[in-house]
């Protein structure tokens, strides 16, 4: 059985569904020992949870409501949060009678006595169970051969496995055809050039075989069905193809987004799904200048009004929206926003001023005005700097990372300093305990640009996205932003790709 994490959190309302009829699920389990058992279906990498059945009998186990159930393949769960099967739901199965004689491996004998489709797909099922236990059979014969010979003997039997379930998903598929699940299966199928040409240099034509299959990619798939959504197939198809097909750049990834959002029904559930997934995926995404295609997102979808209702709390959208607005000055090639600090050298000043003193920001605000003056001409603006490159590094003297990277960083400034780059580095401290910063500064050496937020002036979270340190920007000499969120490691090669590029 398959071990799974059941989810009970909905991202967004199904309000669209109307009171109409029931559902009455009736699954004989038989020698089964659960006293609870799970009505769950695949919603993108999720099982959602749609009824509970606390009064097993004898393995008999009912699901039933009051409303049809959606479109997709649902599982049965077991009390161990295991899958024991699944199954189809769509608008002529609604009312099933499943059952199973077997003890050691349900899905062997299922049947279904009200729905021919019902048992098409369990026989499907049932086809798979059969390779499983073959290829394993296999892998007893190959002990005690060598290694060679095993592996020849294992990849011969893979490929023989492999072509006879793709032969028959194919036929199954065909069989089905305009039936709910044949579009299901559908997505696991891989649409491949059968007959390569040749390149100019007598080589198949790899470029002819990615060309087809990127454009036969999603052949057969309505993303107006969504059904699609909840079942196995569908987020691995879709995290697949952009991940593995789609251009690694944020604007063309921003196009194909378009492209599969334009296929599906503004509003309904599939829409829902795939703007959420998207928003999700780019906004956290951990490869760098991906949080443009999330900014992007929000404004096509989020601040246009197409994203309604995919929350329940409309201040998640506003979060999102306020988001974007802070990681739209950040991304690559903008310039970065300024940043007016105040010199290590000139603490003593700023300290007679009595920000050090105040207890409150009523008295911050009114010790700033008194001296703005004064606190101008002491500023030391990021945009004043001249160089090559700027390295913009937000740290923290108690910050365990920090403590190991910023020791790297000054060595690796020295040595950049050695080979002729033109670099400096604006090294911002985000706290203000001077007295720990000013002793750490000197104990370490730290002989380049050292500047705080004396007079607290800059909010560093919102400017510059500084919610754990360190951070560290890469500028140009225009200062703009061409790397970001960066490991001192990786400084110098950048740096060396920029050259080069030039």
């Amino acid at each position: 059985m398959k071990k799974i994490i059941l989810s009970l959190v909905v991202l967004f309302t199904f309000n669209t569904i109307k009171a109409q009829n029931t559902y009455d699920i009736k699954i004989n389990l038989k020698h089964c020992k659960d006293t609870i058992a799970y009505l769950t279906f695949y919603q993108f990498d999720k099982n959602m949870i749609v009824d509970t059945c606390t009064n097993i009998k004898n393995g008999k186990i009912v699901f039933n409501g009051k409303k049809k159930l959606y479109k997709g393949i649902y599982s049965l769960v077991g009390q161990g949060k295991s899958i024991y099967f699944d199954f189809i739901v769509d608008d002529e199965n609604q009312n099933l009678d499943i059952s199973s004689e077997s003890i050691s491996n349900y899905k062997e004998s299922l049947q279904c006595s009200n729905s021919k489709i019902q048992n098409d797909f369990f026989d499907y099922i049932k086809y798979f169970e059969v390779q499983r236990r073959d290829f394993e059979s296999y892998l007893t014969k190959t002990k005690g051969q060598s290694k060679k010979d095993s592996t020849d003997f294992m990849y011969s039997k893979q490929k023989e496995i492999n072509e006879n379930i793709e032969n028959y998903e194919k036929s199954f598929i065909l069989k089905n055809k305009g039936s709910f699940i044949s579009d299901a299966l559908n997505l696991k199928m891989e649409k491949y050039l059968k007959e390569i040409p040749k390149a100019s240099n007598g080589r198949p034509d790899s470029i002819a075989v990615f060309d087809y299959y990127k454009k036969h990619y999603w052949d057969g798939v309505d993303f107006k069905d969504d059904g699609l959504a909840r079942t196995p197939f569908f987020y691995g198809r879709l995290n697949r193809y952009f991940e593995s097909v789609v251009m690694r750049n944020p604007d063309s990834v921003s196009v194909e987004i378009d492209q599969i959002m334009n296929q599906a029904i503004e509003g309904s559930i599939m829409y829902k799904l795939l703007l959420a997934n998207f928003v999700n995926k780019y906004e956290t995404s951990k490869v760098m200048g991906f949080d443009k295609v999330f900014v992007y997102i929000v404004d096509k979808y989020f601040k246009t009004g197409k994203a309604k209702d995919i929350y329940n709390d409309d201040n998640i959208v506003n979060n999102i929206i306020n988001r974007a607005k802070i990681l739209r000055p950040l991304l690559l090639d903008e310039i970065a926003p300024e940043l007016p600090m105040i010199p290590i050298e000139s603490h003593d000043k700023i300290a007679k001023m009595g920000f050090e003193n105040a207890k409150t920001s009523e008295e911050l605000t009114k010790i700033f005005y008194a001296n703005a003056a004064e606190i101008e001409k002491t500023f030391l603006k990021l945009s004043s700097i001249k160089a090559k490159y700027t390295l913009l590094v937000f740290w923290d003297v108690d910050c365990s990372h920090c403590q190991v990277e910023i020791p790297k960083l000054i060595d690796l400034y020295h040595q950049l300093l050695k080979d002729k780059i033109d670099i400096k580095v604006f090294s911002v401290y985000t706290l203000q305990d001077f007295n720990k910063y000013k002793k750490y500064v000197e104990e370490k050496k730290l002989d380049w640009i050292n500047v705080y937020d004396g007079v607290h002036y800059n909010n560093l979270k919102d400017k510059y996205d500084i919610y754990s340190t360190p951070v560290i920007y890469i500028l140009d000499k225009d200062k703009k932003i061409k790397a970001k969120r960066i490991d001192v490691d990786q400084i110098k090669p950048i740096i060396t790709e920029l050259d080069r590029t030039k």
